[in-house]
C-alpha cells in the first residue's frame, strides 16, 4: 500500500483525508505520526504558496511524499477574508472564536452580499525537492448563515449554507460532506495523477 503524509496537525482535516483516500488505497500517515511536532510558518499571500511551504517542509523532514492542503473561506463582501487567514482568524483562533468573529463582520451584509465560498489547494510532492509538484483546486459555493447551524464538521462548517442541500456543512454527515467538499473536488482532480508517486 502506498504511503503519503499530509502535513497538517488538524485533525479535522487528517480524518477527512483518511475517509478520502481509503477508497485509493493508500495509507494516510500524519505529522504526529511520523515523529514531527512543528508547523512551518505560513509566510505565502496565496494558498498554493502556504500550501508549498507546508508540504516542502514535511518532505524535507519525513523523506516522503508529501500531501499539503491550505484551504479557507473566502467571503467577497469582506475582500476575501478570512482567506488564508481561516484558522487564524481571531485572536484567539479556535473555531468557536472565528466563527463569532465572523458572524460579528457580516452582520451588515444581507442576501446576496453574504456569499462565500470554501477554496482548497493541494500540493503534492514526491520528494522535497520535486521540480513538478501536483497541484489541484477545489471550490464550493455558498452563503454565510447568520446563526450557528449543525454540530458536525469543523471551523466554519456551521455557518456555510450549501443551497443544492439547504443545509449548512454543519448539518451534514461526514459522508455527504465528503462527496462535496472542496477538499473532495480537488482530491478528485488530483486522484487521477495520484499513480505517479
Amino acid at each position: 500500500m502506498k504511503q503519503i503524509l499530509i502535513a497538517s496537525n488538524n485533525i479535522g482535516k487528517i480524518t477527512e483525508f483518511k475517509s478520502l483516500f481509503t477508497p485509493l488505497n493508500i495509507e494516510v500517515l500524519s505529522l504526529k505520526e511520523v515523529g514531527i511536532t512543528s508547523d512551518p510558518e505560513e509566510t505565502g499571500l496565496t494558498f498554493i504558496e502556504n500550501a508549498l511551504i507546508k508540504a516542502r517542509n514535511a518532505a524535507k523532514i519525513s523523506g516522503l511524499p508529501t500531501l499539503a492542503d491550505d484551504s479557507g473561506l473566502v467571503v467577497p463582501a469582506l475582500k476575501g477574508m478570512p482567506g488564508i487567514y481561516s484558522a487564524r482568524y481571531s485572536p484567539e483562533g479556535s473555531d468557536q472564536a472565528n466563527n463569532t468573529l465572523l458572524l460579528e463582520k457580516m452582520t451588515k451584509f444581507q442576501g446576496e452580499e453574504r456569499t462565500a465560498y470554501f477554496k482548497a489547494v493541494l500540493v503534492l510532492l514526491r520528494s522535497e525537492k520535486d521540480p513538478v509538484p501536483l497541484i489541484a483546486e477545489g471550490e464550493v459555493h455558498g452563503f454565510i448563515t447568520d446563526t450557528i447551524l449543525g454540530k458536525g464538521g469543523f471551523g466554519y462548517d456551521p455557518l456555510f449554507f450549501y443551497p443544492p442541500l439547504s443545509r449548512t456543512f454543519g448539518e451534514l454527515s461526514a459522508s455527504e460532506k465528503n462527496q462535496i467538499s472542496h477538499r473532495a473536488i480537488a482530491l478528485r482532480a488530483l486522484s487521477s495523477r495520484l499513480s505517479q508517486i
